[in-house]
Order: C-alpha cells, then sequence, then structure tokens
C-alpha cells in the first residue's frame, strides 16, 4: 500500500499506549485511529499467541483490519513475573508492591517485551515483536508514561526511568516502538492495502 497517508486501528484501551504507537505510525506515513474497545484475550504465557488472537477476533467482529498488542513486564529475579500478566499485577499490586517483591533483590535485571499483530477480516494474523532490556529502579521515578515505567531504566539509555522521559524519547529506546517499527516497515512494503 503505497502514497501519502494510510490509516489503520489500533484496537487498544490505554491511551497511553496509542499515543506511543501513534508517534512512531506517523514517521512512516501511517495514521493510526485509536479502536476504544476492549478486546478478547485469551489467557497464556505467550505475548504473540495473545496478541494474534485480539487481532483476529477484533478484526472479525469490528470487520476492518486492525492491529493489537500486548505487552509484558519481566523480571529475572522472579523468574520472567510477572510477563504476560503484567496489566492485572499493576492493577493489583501497583508499582510499589513490585518493589516490595524486588526489595531484597540483587538481581535487578528486567526487559519490557511487547507483541503487534496485524490482522484483517477473514485472514491470518502477522506478528511483530521488540524487546528492550534493563533493570529495576530502587523507586519509582518520573511522571510521564504509564504501568511500570517509573520503575524501569532501560539498559541502553542515561540513566533514567521511562517515565522520566517524553514519548519521542522513550520511542527510540521501547519495545513498542520496535514492534510498531518493525510492521510498519512491512506494512509500507505490501503491494496492496488489506
Amino acid at each position: 500500500m503505497k502514497g501519502a497517508s494510510q490509516a489503520l486501528y489500533f484496537a487498544t484501551s490505554n491511551r497511553g499506549k496509542f499515543i506511543e504507537a501513534a508517534e512512531v505510525a506517523s514517521r512512516f506515513g501511517i495514521r493510526l485511529k485509536h479502536l476504544r474497545v476492549e478486546k478478547l484475550e485469551i489467557q497464556s504465557n505467550d505475548l504473540v499467541a495473545i496478541a494474534s488472537f485480539a487481532a483476529m477476533w477484533t478484526a472479525m467482529s469490528e470487520k476492518c483490519p486492525v492491529v493489537a498488542e500486548d505487552a509484558g513486564f519481566f523480571l529475572k529475579a522472579l523468574g520472567g513475573f510477572p510477563g504476560p500478566y503484567s496489566s492485572y499485577v499493576f492493577k493489583t499490586l501497583g508499582t510499589s508492591g513490585l518493589l516490595r517483591l524486588m526489595e531484597n533483590e540483587r538481581n535487578r535485571k528486567a526487559s519490557f517485551r511487547a507483541a503487534l499483530a496485524f490482522c484483517a477480516p477473514k485472514t491470518r494474523p502477522r506478528c511483530f515483536t521488540g524487546v528492550v532490556e534493563g533493570r529495576v529502579s530502587r523507586r519509582a521515578r518520573g511522571a510521564h508514561g504509564f504501568g511500570f515505567d517509573p520503575i524501569f531504566i532501560p539498559r541502553k539509555g542515561d540513566g533514567r526511568t521511562f517515565a522520566e522521559m517524553a514519548t519521542e524519547e522513550k520511542n527510540v529506546l521501547s519495545h513498542r516502538a520496535m514492534a510498531f517499527a518493525r510492521f510498519s516497515k512491512w506494512f509500507k512494503a505490501e503491494p496492496k492495502s488489506p
């Protein structure tokens, strides 16, 4: 699909995710539209499976091509927990609860991972991933972002947490930006629109 700005729906109830994704997609001439729907999510340890099912279900129910994303915060000392259950853990424990779980842990290694799935009605989902490595801070810092951003310091950053960065700065390093950039390159290279 070539030419000027192309519109595409991003199915998410998270406004922060939409803002980050729209900024990345716009660099590729893709106009992301916010499809505010509660996606049907399967329970799985696999982000790709979760995102793929959500994209397929939403494309069929809304009868339009969509992208859906699932992300997780993986802590090495906790065996990858909370992983794909990050949203639930954030709602129940928050950043302070997760910091309490990590209080006596010396191993602060962590990663954010994202799986982005594109699907049009009557097609199979196509998935793109992104990972950013880093560590868990000792305390929450910053007022930007959402979720566990205030306690994640990316390895390739300057020592600030994601929540201490503006969206444009975070998108230079983030898992979501990586996945959306990979998708956007593929989507722009496709010979015709879905």
